[in-house]
């Protein structure tokens, strides 16, 4: 859902007759909206049932893709890809439900198969909308996605066992307000802060207004019976290491998405790019979901052999090597494939991995809700990667036949701030503590 249209956005303000500004909330209302619901799906789970929830966000998908699928303009396309934005829940929701029901012996690499299925379903899309752009009416990407959906709603009722665990309460919807307020504000000043300008009142407003309103539901979060967060869990050091160390990652994984298509496309006379079509590049960007996939029994030996924790340092360590491979050599197509391959293996190694020191760490009611937030701080990664890479590359520029197109050093740039944001998860995957502090009733046994 999030690449979904990707390939298409230079192509959308004429399908839909729409400004530049105005389509590009195509992609961001995605991240929005899934930003905001991950978590509060997460409390939800725990609470009613984790697989009752995921059905619930399946047939949101639906519903959002027959919407845009019957759409020609802007408004109803929006509607619908918010609703699909909220399917990104069911992915923690998937972890969750994964520790309730399979062996202890098989949960790492399961974990790591529901992990990978992130950069999976981004790889297989990415391809996918690209041939659909330049041969077919892109309302075909709609159908296909309420399709996936229903496959995907007939599967989770055959396939998925009835929830085990329940922890009754109440919602608490003032928090649920409250987050998604706060969180909105952050997200639009990072995705849109650009296109507004930094120091715009609406930017600003929306950045230090996302602030207040957040550090007002924490406040809120630590005096309320029943929060939607237990903030006192989210701040163990394992937890918020390892969600800070997850912020990076949806950096990381970000940025490869935001350059490496560029630079493949760009024309080879503007001397930045390989001159590749929409297809070719997309094929170049695939094998690294791929990757996560292959990768993933090899994830749960490790985890299960060497420790979550190690695991994550050395994803890290993948991540930080990819982007100074790419550094140091990107003459040629293939030194994108190779870096890419090494991104797909470190965010492989580091998707399997977060979700295993989180349940070690928090107790078993917070199991939805703690894998949602971890989530969420992905997803600040990805909107913070977009609004940085696309400032760089929009900043440094060199003139192409009267456009302005990023340079060489606009890519070296971002590579040299992806490698920093590395070594930042990196760092902080080796301080997360070896044994999490004891947990009465853990939601995954140490």
């Amino acid at each position: 859902m999030f690449t979904l249209v990707v390939p298409l956005q230079a192509e959308l303000p004429a399908l839909l007759g729409a400004s530049r500004e105005d389509t590009s909330w195509v992609v961001t209302i995605t991240l929005l909206v899934s930003a905001v619901v991950t978590p509060i799906a997460g409390r939800l789970g725990d609470m009613y049932g984790k697989r009752r929830v995921v059905l619930v966000l399946l047939g949101l998908l639906i519903l959002g893709s027959l919407i845009a699928g019957f759409s020609a303009s802007v408004p109803g396309i929006l509607v619908g890809r918010g609703m699909q934005g909220a399917a990104m829940g069911v992915v923690p929701l998937g972890i969750a439900i994964l520790r309730d029901v399979v062996p202890p012996e098989r949960l790492s690499t399961s974990v790591a198969l529901m992990s990978a299925t992130m950069g999976i379903g981004g790889a297989v899309g990415m391809p996918l909308a690209a041939y659909v752009a330049q041969h077919a009416d892109f309302h075909a990407l709609f159908w296909l996605a309420a399709g996936l959906g229903a496959v995907g709603v007939v599967l989770v009722v055959l396939a998925v066992p009835g929830d085990v665990l329940l922890f009754p309460g109440r919602l608490d919807v003032l928090g649920a307000l409250g987050l998604a307020l706060g969180m909105t504000g952050i997200l639009l000043f990072l995705s849109r802060g650009a296109e507004w300008g930094w120091a715009s009142p609406a930017a600003l407003g929306c950045g230090i207004g996302g602030v207040l309103v957040l550090l007002l539901w924490g406040w809120y979060q630590l005096r309320t019976r029943g929060p939607l967060l237990d903030l006192r869990v989210a701040a163990r050091p394992a937890v918020l290491l390892t969600n800070l160390a997850a912020l990076c990652m949806g950096f990381a994984l970000f940025s490869s998405n935001v350059t490496f298509p560029q630079m493949l496309e760009l024309p080879v006379e503007s001397g930045s790019g390989f001159g590749l079509d929409m297809v070719a590049a997309a094929f170049v960007i695939m094998p690294a979901g791929l990757v996560m996939m292959v990768l993933a029994p090899l994830s749960g030996w490790l985890e299960r052999t060497i420790g979550a924790r190690r695991l994550f340092t050395i994803g890290t360590a993948a991540i930080v090597f990819a982007y100074a491979f790419v550094l140091l050599w990107v003459s040629e197509v293939w030194h994108i494939f190779v870096a890419n391959l090494l991104v797909g293996v470190g965010i492989g190694f580091t998707f399997a991995a977060m979700p295993m020191i989180i349940m070690r760490s928090v107790p078993a009611t917070e199991t939805g809700a703690s894998n949602g937030l971890n989530a969420l701080f992905r997803s600040v990664g990805t909107a913070t990667a977009a609004a940085v890479m696309g400032g760089v590359l929009a900043a440094v520029t060199v003139d192409f036949e009267g456009v302005a197109v990023p340079s060489r050093q606009a890519f070296e740039l971002s590579f040299w701030l992806a490698i920093a944001v590395g070594v930042v998860a990196m760092v902080l995957s080796l301080l997360i503590p070896k044994q999490p502090a004891v947990e009465p009733r853990p939601s995954l046994p140490g």
